[in-house]
């Protein structure tokens, strides 16, 4: 049964995407506390951002506590939703500018990790955690 579970289209390749996902923004997160000049404050302030302080560390704990959830397949559906919010500003605030100013192979290339990370977000709102999530434990939930 656990061959069969491992084998499975959504079990270990959802958890591999959970994995890639949730350490990606748990890390981002942590970074927006730990290096505020560079990764929070200062990095918000740098993209026109009214109150930056605020957005970062808002930002950041959104990230940490998301992550975290996605990292242990706990409401990974519904945590990757604000995690594709903090994706869709990023492009409006950080790559939007650079298409429109600099042309779409300047972007391309400033926007491939935004890209995958959104797409790997887009893959886990659709088909959940897999079968190696957390939210296989809770009550109600198929064990299969």
């Amino acid at each position: 049964m656990l061959k069969s579970n491992l084998l499975s289209t959504n079990s270990l390749p959802a958890l591999i995407i959970r994995l890639t996902v949730g350490l990606i923004f748990l890390s981002e997160g942590l970074q927006k506390f730990i290096l505020p000049d560079i990764n929070g404050t200062g990095r918000f302030m740098a993209a026109g951002f009214v109150n930056a302080e605020f957005w970062a560390y808002f930002t950041g704990c959104f990230e940490i506590i998301c992550g975290f959830l996605v990292v242990t397949g706990l409401m990974t559906r519904l945590a990757s939703i604000p995690l594709l919010t903090i994706m869709v500003v990023a492009f409006i605030t950080t790559k939007w500018p650079i298409l429109t100013e600099s042309g779409f192979w300047s972007f391309a290339h400033a926007y491939r990790t935004d890209f995958a990370m959104t797409m790997l977000l887009l893959y886990l709102v659709i088909a959940g955690g897999g079968g190696f999530s957390a939210d296989r434990l809770l009550p109600g939930k198929s064990k299969k």
